[in-house]
């Protein structure tokens, strides 16, 4: 594979460059790691940045019928949008349906649009582990949203907040009260909560649903990232196409206040070292599974733990003590 070629083909926006570039990155092979590192570095520093959105919410709360209207709103105003829909992976066949692309229909036909749908693996946080270097692909073939669909499983689903300038939550009528809006984890990261299917006979439900989420935002701790009146609580109608231009006005004057007060590139620094770090670790245990030394060492300690002679604490401990007298046995 010419990786320079690749590299001046993303840039130019060819999306056959970006689907192909994009395989590649995903890809365990170690060949295909090596190639995938020196794309990036090609790609980097080419001064392109798209608006990265994450959005999260539990099953049949409608993030793809949402995505679909929303990115059809976007497209209808000029720019160009990327959608990457994680899906979430058997625990046992490490399969995945990856049929998200589906659901959107008249999206996946716009030429401005580009939608791809992506495994998690075994990566936990609702994200797959190379999603953020896909972001970074599609910025650099000039999309100007980028929308990250995690996989949808409930409120310990933050890692999107990592990769992301603002994170959307998207909620159903009646599916909480303000005590469940109280509770941490995915609450505090939220800039924007979006109470969709807000039409018909819905619409008095997500509108108390909603002035219940607004109501206990006003009792999570302030950001230092935020304006006065954010992280806020709307009612959408993904079916009705209601409300959206008003939510995408919102993430818009939320994105220019933190680019002019600082917090913006803040943001995007603080998230490039954590993705460093967790690089990093991913790194050390790829390395651990692939030594023999260290797979006999952890298998004999293991008999020990599973014959309860040893504690599984212990066991650790001795592991990376080990490893810290003979750092070979990683190679």
């Amino acid at each position: 594979m010419d990786i320079d070629d690749l590299a001046q083909r993303v840039l130019a926006g060819e999306r056959r460059a970006l689907a192909r570039a994009i395989t590649l990155v995903e890809s365990n092979r170690t060949d295909h790691r090596a190639m995938a590192v020196e794309l990036g570095r090609q790609i980097a520093g080419n001064g392109r940045q798209a608006l990265r959105l994450g959005l999260s919410g539990t099953p049949g709360v409608g993030k793809s019928t949402f995505i679909e209207a929303f990115g059809m709103m976007l497209t209808e105003r000029g720019l160009k949008v990327a959608v990457l829909a994680v899906d979430p992976s058997s625990a046992r066949s490490g399969g995945s349906i990856l049929g998200d692309k589906t659901r959107m229909e008249e999206l996946s036909r716009n030429p401005n649009a580009f939608i791809r749908p992506s495994p998690s693996q075994s990566q936990l946080g609702g994200v797959a582990r190379r999603t953020r270097e896909v972001v970074a692909l599609c910025e650099a073939a000039g999309y100007d949203v980028v929308l990250i669909e995690t996989v949808g499983v409930g409120q310990s689903e933050t890692m999107v907040a990592e990769m992301s300038d603002i994170f959307l939550l998207l909620l159903a009528p009646a599916g909480g009260d303000e005590l469940q809006g109280v509770k941490r984890g995915i609450m505090e990261i939220a800039d924007l909560i979006l109470v969709n299917k807000a039409d018909g006979e819905l619409k008095p439900v997500a509108m108390r649903t909603c002035a219940d989420y607004a109501g206990a935002l006003h009792l999570l701790r302030k950001r230092p990232e935020d304006p006065k009146d954010f992280p806020k609580a709307m009612t959408v109608s993904a079916v009705a196409r209601d409300g959206l231009e008003k939510a995408w006005d919102e993430m818009t004057a939320l994105a220019e206040w933190r680019r002019e007060n600082g917090h913006w590139d803040a943001r995007r620094a603080r998230q490039a070292r954590h993705w460093f770090e967790e690089e990093v670790r991913q790194g050390l245990l790829a390395r651990l599974s692939a030594s023999t030394e260290a797979r006999r060492r952890m298998d004999a300690l293991g008999r020990l733990v599973a014959e309860g002679e040893l504690a599984p604490a212990a066991a650790a401990q001795e592991m990376l003590r080990l490893l810290g007298e003979d750092p070979a046995a990683l190679d």
